[in-house]
């Protein structure tokens, strides 16, 4: 798959080695990554699915398919439901000739295709899209009105290569205080205000000799300290592992293809981060500031990655984000990535930051050097990279008004 974006192009491509491991590769201008995963089953692109459902002969009014499907963006399978509708029958364009008045190619023929309406719901979003017999997409319709049609080449692509982009620009130059800009901070190049970090408030929390453990255990040294070897409690470099009663943390514990925490250059700087310092909340903010002052905001083409990130030391929101995560995890401290809007000046945009636990969950802004974030942080969503992109159902709708 190759993406063409205004910061370049990525390219990802995945290999199946045998029958259980999938090779994911993605390649910018400037750095290429590679991760394995785990596979349970044979992988279905999304992309490959109204193929499935029309050679499968799923293609029936009334009938309703359960499917696993791979999800490149999130790098993980995920569960779609798909209803069959009646067949239609859709004009599309057959032909293109281009109007030196418009200066844009524009329809010359049409042709009719039949083509069956299935509604795909997964995640609690609803797409509905219409597909022929042969399984190609006619026309989809996306759950916040962005609807895609077949048409000719000139008209899809060179009308796009061409378009008036200063034209939009210009459009959305000034909006109006409290609207939800589709830009970041950084892409924007808006300046964003910088306040002094403050101490997040209350005790102590995990271990260390500052105060008691989680669970009123005795404190510990841990962080890489000598007395942290396996078998005392601690694991090596982390803080105490959390109790069966924890067990909701532990995800937030856990690698992920994108978040690598038991890489051992991420682990390496998470300890020289923190040089032996044992309670948790002065670690977070150490790590706030480390990635505050070592990684250049710019923004990237890609997809996040905590390795790249911490070889590059450079990136956006969700750069920083995922390098932050990952060094905290490592630290053994449960951390997630998390988005929503930044309020600067009134008007809202689009930004990620994480979350980390200290007893309940703390908002860190590494991108800003907050420690812990303002409330012009509005969370909508937690979790990775798949989890950002649910933001398009809110963004489309939502009307955001300040008390």
């Amino acid at each position: 798959m190759v993406f063409d974006g205004d910061e370049g192009r990525l390219l990802a491509r995945g290999e199946v080695t045998g029958d259980s491991v999938l090779r994911m590769t993605f390649v910018s201008a400037t750095d290429s990554q590679a991760t394995r995963i785990s596979l349970l089953q044979p992988v279905v692109l999304t992309t490959l699915l109204p193929l499935r459902l029309a050679f499968g002969g799923a293609l029936k009014p009334g009938r309703t398919v359960n499917a696993r499907v791979f999800d490149p963006l999130a790098l993980a399978e995920r569960d779609v439901s798909v209803t069959i509708a009646a067949e239609s029958t859709l004009i599309v364009p057959d032909s293109a000739g281009f109007d030196s008045t418009a200066m844009a190619w524009t329809p010359v023929h049409f042709d009719t295709v039949r083509a069956f309406r299935i509604e795909e719901r997964s995640q609690g979003l609803t797409t509905n899209a219409w597909i022929d017999a042969q399984g190609r997409i006619v026309r989809v319709a996306g759950p916040v009105g962005l609807t895609m049609e077949r048409s000719e080449w000139e008209i899809a692509f060179q009308n796009f290569r061409h378009r008036d982009v200063s034209r939009v620009e210009r459009a959305s130059a000034d909006p109006g205080r409290g609207a939800i800009i589709p830009r970041t901070v950084l892409a924007a190049g808006v300046g964003a205000p910088y306040p002094a970090p403050r101490r997040v408030p209350g005790r102590p929390l995990g271990c260390g000799p500052r105060g008691p453990g989680p669970h009123g255990r005795p404190p510990r040294a841990c962080w890489g300290h000598a007395d942290s070897a396996p078998g005392n409690g601690c694991r090596p470099g982390g803080v105490l592992p959390p109790s069966r009663g924890d067990s909701a943390l532990a995800p937030w514990l856990e690698a992920q293809p994108l978040i690598q925490n038991a890489d051992p250059r991420i682990r390496t700087q998470a300890h020289d981060i923190l040089g032996g310092e044992l309670d948790p909340a002065r670690a977070a903010e150490r790590l706030t500031h480390w990635v505050a002052t070592h990684v250049r905001k710019q923004a990237t083409a890609g997809l996040p990655n905590a390795v790249r990130v911490l070889g590059q030391l450079r990136g956006d929101c969700n750069d920083v984000t995922v390098l932050y995560v990952a060094l905290a995890r490592a630290a053994g401290l449960p951390a997630r990535p998390v988005a929503g809007l930044l309020d600067v000046g009134g008007r809202l945009y689009y930004h990620a930051w994480p979350e980390v636990y200290l007893g309940r969950w703390v908002a860190v802004d590494p991108l800003l050097d907050q420690f812990p974030a303002d409330a012009a942080h509005l969370r909508l969503i937690v979790g990775g990279l798949a989890r950002h992109a649910q933001l398009i159902r809110f963004l489309g709708r939502m009307k955001v008004e300040g008390l």
